[in-house]
């Protein structure tokens, strides 16, 4: 099994968070996620011809959060904000493997961050607490980090940060290769219709996945009434 679980003191901190996780299997580097990574990416467009990422509610809301983290918002951005920026200055997202190009596609069209894990690569579940300082990340480049205390990240048992500064950065020790099968993937939002939003990105999600890389995925809701879901692995 593999679990996940938010800490006490996050949701009484942010009462607004909603997360949805999925669990999937059969993932491969060769399924074709083109088409979907097409429909989500032109709705991002479509959006953003209306006004700039900063204004949109589901960014402020990730803004408003950062900076009660004593996080500058413009410095540290969540991770959807910093794809929709790359969208609406280039056009189009880089295509990095048919799972992460989905997961960044869905992320712009909802402007939710979306974060995919090789489950194989996580030690028995993710605690998405504040950090104690000793925790080993690693970034995508191969150097070793360690989190401020205090900031908020994606912790398994081993001590390895899976994120930083929540919905900031990945770290490269789980991210997805072509070797990945198996996969966590969680999305989180806090602005006023996530409770509404959030369902719907996981739905379109998991349908997507499906579709591509067969199987049924399973899914969960997690709230301040229902903090941890589990998987099987």
């Amino acid at each position: 099994m593999i679990y996940i679980q938010h800490a006490a003191d996050l949701w009484s901190a942010h009462p607004g968070l909603v997360a949805g996780v999925v669990a999937a299997t059969g993932i491969t580097p060769d399924g074709d996620t083109g088409a979907a990574v097409e429909e989500f990416t032109s709705l991002a467009l479509a959006r953003l011809a209306t006004g700039q990422e900063a204004a949109f509610p589901e960014i402020q809301a990730w803004r408003r959060a950062f900076t009660r983290m004593g996080l500058r918002p413009t410095q540290y951005r969540c991770a959807s904000e910093a794809l929709l920026r790359r969208l609406r200055k280039d056009g189009e997202l880089p295509r990095i493997h048919p799972l992460i190009d989905l997961c960044n596609a869905i992320s712009t069209a909802f402007a939710i961050p979306v974060a995919a894990l090789d489950v194989t690569r996580v030690s028995k579940g993710l605690d998405v607490r504040h950090a104690h300082g000793d925790e080993t990340y690693h970034t995508l480049s191969g150097e070793t980090e360690h989190p401020v205390p205090g900031e908020v990240i994606f912790a398994d048992a081993a001590g390895h940060a899976h994120a930083r500064r929540w919905t900031n950065r990945q770290s490269g020790h789980s991210a997805v290769r072509d070797t990945t099968a198996s996969v966590l993937i969680v999305a989180e939002a806090m602005h006023e219709s996530a409770a509404e939003d959030v369902p719907r990105l996981i739905g379109a999600l998991t349908s997507r996945l499906s579709e591509v890389f067969g199987g049924t995925p399973s899914t969960a809701l997690l709230t301040a009434t229902a903090p941890r879901a589990e998987f099987p692995v």
